[in-house]
Parts: C-alpha cells; sequence; structure tokens
C-alpha cells in the first residue's frame, strides 16, 4: 500500500517542450489574427460575449428586435416585398397530401377531404402568415383546437398567436426547465406553453391579465434554430435591419439634395470688412423669397445660392448594393427583391434562382415535418372517428404520405420539357419524380389524363383538334426572345 501511494504522489519531472525554430532559428509562436484585441478593432468587438442561445435572445432583447423589424418591414417598401416574396414563394397556394398507404381508395379519399377541410379553415393562408411570422417575429405560434363553426365535418382549427402572447409574464421564473413561457423537461421536449389571453400591446391587456396553459400536443411551435439549446427564436431578418435603415436614411438624403438644388434658396455674404461700408444686417436672420421674382440686396451683400452635391450618379448603384447584402440573410436573390431583372442574362438569373428555389424546398421540408405532420396526425384522429379504416393496421404516428408544394416556374419552359422527356427516356428518372418536382400528384395527372383521353376517342377527335392554339404573335415572340438568348 504505501508503495503504490508512493508511486502516485511522487513527484515527476516537469516536461518543458520546446517551441518550434523557424529555418532562421527564431522561435514560431501560432496565433490566430481574429483572437487578438488590438487598438484599432478594440470597438468592433467590444459587443462580443459568451453568453448562451436562450440568455443572448433573452424577452428584452427579442421584444426589442420584433419591434424594429415590425417597424422596419411596415415602413420599408423593399422590406415589405421581400418578406411577403418570401411566404408566397414558400407556401404558394398550399400544400397537397399525398397518401402512399396500400389502399388506394382510403388514400384518395383522405386527400380529397383533407384538402376540402384544409380549405374550409383557410390553411394555405394560415401558413403563409406563419412563415411571414417567423422572418419578422422569429418564430411563430399556433393552438390546434375545436372550433365549432368549421364548415366541415371535422371541427380541427389552426388558431394563430403572436410571439408576445407567450411569455412568463414579467420575466421571472422559478423552474429552470422554463424560458420565457415554455416549461420543459428534463430532455428539452416542450410540456406546455403559457399563452396570454390578451395581447400585452392591446387596449383590453391589464398587468393582471390571466393566462392559458397550452399542452405541448396542441401548440404548433416553429421557428429556426440557429444556435445549440436555443428555444426561442428572433426575426430572420436581424442582420438586415440596419441595413434597411440606411437605405431610407440614404434615400431621404438624396432626395433632400435634390429639394434644395430645385429651391430658390441661398446666402447672403459680402467682401467687406467688418465694420466696412456694406449696409447693416442682422446675423442668421432668415428672409422669405418667393419664386419668379427680381430681388434686391443691401448695400455692399451679394446672394450665393447653396450647393447640395447631389450624389445622383450614385444612387442606383449604392442602393443596389444595400439590398444585395440585405437579402443574403434570407437567401434570396437581389433580382427577386427588387423586382427587377433588367441587369440580367439567361444564365445569371438561372443560376441565381436555383440557389434561392434550393433553400426555399429546404424550408418547405422544415414546415412539412414540423407544422404539416403535426397537423396532420391530429386531423387523422379526428377523421379515423368518423370513418374507420377497414383493414388498415399502420395509422400512427403517420401513415406513410407525402407533400406537394407549388412547382418553382422555369425560366425557359421548352428546354425544361426537352430535358425532362430526355431523361425519362433514358430512364434516370420516373414519372413520379417529374411530377413532384411540378408540385403535382402523378396517379391523379394520369387518371385525369386517362379521362380526357376516353372523352376524345367517344367524341371521335384526336389531340390536334383539342389542344389549344397559341396565337402566331404569341409564337413568333417567343421565337425572338429564344434567338435573342
Amino acid at each position: 500500500m504505501k508503495n503504490f501511494l508512493t508511486s502516485i504522489f511522487k513527484s515527476k519531472p516537469k516536461v518543458v517542450t520546446a517551441a518550434p525554430l523557424d529555418r532562421t532559428g527564431r522561435i514560431v509562436r501560432a496565433r490566430f489574427d481574429a483572437a487578438q484585441t488590438t487598438h484599432d478593432n478594440r470597438r468592433h468587438w467590444a459587443a462580443a460575449e459568451c453568453l448562451s442561445a436562450d440568455a443572448e435572445a433573452s424577452p428584452s432583447v427579442r421584444q426589442t428586435l420584433r419591434n424594429r423589424s415590425r417597424y422596419e418591414i411596415s415602413n420599408n417598401s423593399y422590406a415589405k416585398g421581400i418578406v411577403l416574396t418570401l411566404a408566397n414563394d414558400t407556401i404558394g397556394t398550399g400544400p397537397r397530401l399525398q397518401m402512399l398507404t396500400e389502399y388506394d381508395d382510403l388514400n384518395r379519399r383522405i386527400e380529397r377531404d383533407f384538402m376540402m377541410w384544409s380549405a374550409a379553415v383557410r390553411l394555405p393562408e394560415k401558413l403563409r402568415t406563419m412563415r411571414m411570422a417567423r422572418c419578422q417575429d422569429g418564430e411563430a405560434f399556433a393552438i390546434m383546437g375545436t372550433n365549432p363553426l368549421v364548415p366541415h365535418e371535422i371541427q380541427l382549427d389552426i388558431m394563430l398567436i403572436e410571439a408576445d402572447q407567450v411569455t412568463n409574464g414579467f420575466g421571472l421564473s422559478l423552474d429552470v426547465n422554463e424560458v420565457d413561457g415554455i416549461l420543459m423537461d428534463d430532455f428539452g421536449n416542450p410540456c406546455s406553453f403559457r399563452v396570454l389571453k390578451y395581447h400585452p400591446g392591446g387596449d383590453r391587456f391589464t398587468v393582471f391579465d390571466d393566462a392559458a396553459v397550452i399542452p405541448a400536443k396542441s401548440m404548433l411551435h416553429c421557428f429556426r434554430i440557429d444556435r445549440p439549446g436555443q428555444h426561442r427564436g428572433i426575426p430572420e431578418i436581424t442582420p438586415a435591419l440596419p441595413i434597411f435603415s440606411q437605405l431610407r436614411r440614404f434615400t431621404l438624403a438624396v432626395l433632400s439634395a435634390a429639394e434644395a438644388a430645385a429651391d430658390f434658396a441661398g446666402i447672403l455674404y459680402t467682401d467687406a470688412p467688418a465694420n466696412g461700408e456694406a449696409d447693416e444686417v442682422d446675423p442668421m436672420a432668415m428672409i422669405e423669397l418667393e419664386r419668379n421674382m427680381l430681388l434686391t440686396m443691401p448695400g455692399g451683400w451679394k446672394m450665393a445660392q447653396l450647393d447640395p452635391k447631389q450624389p445622383a450618379t450614385t444612387y442606383a448603384e449604392y442602393v443596389d448594393k444595400l439590398i444585395d447584402e440585405a437579402v443574403r440573410c434570407v437567401l434570396m436573390p437581389s433580382n427577386i427583391a427588387k423586382g427587377n431583372s433588367s441587369g440580367y442574362n439567361y444564365a445569371s438569373g438561372r443560376l441565381d434562382h436555383q440557389t434561392y428555389f434550393k433553400g426555399i424546398r429546404v424550408d418547405q421540408s422544415f414546415i412539412a415535418a414540423t407544422i404539416l405532420d403535426r397537423i396532420l396526425a391530429a386531423w387523422l384522429r379526428e377523421y379515423f372517428l368518423i370513418h374507420p379504416p377497414r383493414g388498415m393496421t399502420t395509422r400512427y404516428p403517420l401513415p406513410p404520405h407525402t407533400w406537394f408544394f407549388d412547382a418553382m416556374s422555369h425560366i425557359d419552359p421548352m428546354k425544361e420539357s426537352k430535358s425532362m422527356e430526355i431523361r425519362l427516356n433514358n430512364n434516370v428518372t420516373t414519372l413520379a419524380n417529374e411530377y413532384a418536382i411540378q408540385g403535382k400528384d402523378w396517379e391523379t395527372e394520369i387518371r385525369q389524363r386517362a379521362r380526357e383521353k376516353r372523352l376524345i376517342q367517344e367524341l371521335g377527335l384526336n389531340d390536334s383538334n383539342v389542344l389549344p392554339v397559341n396565337d402566331k404573335n404569341d409564337v413568333e415572340e417567343e421565337d425572338g426572345m429564344a434567338e435573342e438568348e
């Protein structure tokens, strides 16, 4: 035992590792330039801190960001257009359900009834609002509950609420597992949400306003997780808020300069020395001038018009650069954000659209997993109570299914059609995949095409008799555009 303790506590000689030497014999000490704090970069990195994700996105910080984001979007035309375009491109006219179980009749019946219910509760409109809330407020909340006024046999409804209503009140919580109104278990799974009865910014809200505790299974909470351990979201356009403010300030400054150049404004000055022969004039006095009038100056005084230095030649270029930087945080090309592709050629436009559409597809997959699947699970629970499926055993958590969104329109439909034909002939794709790219259900489209062909045969027609014919002027215009490309 003594030898064992001696071997543990026996002092060992300290090993000193020599620093590596370069060819000249000097000691090399590797380091990161970005980790150095110098006199030049001290102020730049002054706001850098080591807070956790939830501490960094504290309730007061998120409230400030939400208020500024809403203000900027409400007053900046570019910001408003960016948020609306992002919601329209992501959700479109709404998702469409395709069931993939082995029971074809049941699949078609569920798809039909779900689409009727979706239209009854205006699901596409609510999904677009939730997508806008994610970009503007940082997170979107919706309660799945029963609404007796839903014009459908399934009374399930999606009721949207703003992020301001999900809070623990005064920002104080005695539970270490609660993050601003969200109570979680030891594994970080949400258990319940504390929702205020009225909006804290509304007229009906009081300091002692009641709050309802909504179980997690009835709450939809959607936000982008940027850091591990993050439980509340911040606006997606947060990095662009200073840029949007600079854009508005620069526009107002250019406008003020243009107005100053157009106005008949000037300043009186004299070359005479102090107490000279010039008439006495009150210093800093303002004189109202009328347009198209001949004026006389006091003796010994001259008038010079203000030179506003109008930056007309750099305004458009500066605005373009600001928009390029502002929309990068939402992965949107500048031509889509501006609604203007005059400076683009075909190759540039298609390349930018491909990266943008890829981001849209990723976002659609995220929405399908976090929102649509949960809505479908709640809807099927009520649907199967009314229409019990016969012989179907695999029902929970969800039967096999997929979601379709609106297709992204191609810049050149003719080239895309030829590419699709080549892929099908070479057996490198399937009809299901090609229809999915267009946001359509291949079984529905093929059945519809079969019905059309049967009707054409019954009427003794052929495809050339029933296909719409383009106007001659339209065909010539499309040919001219193709030649230019």
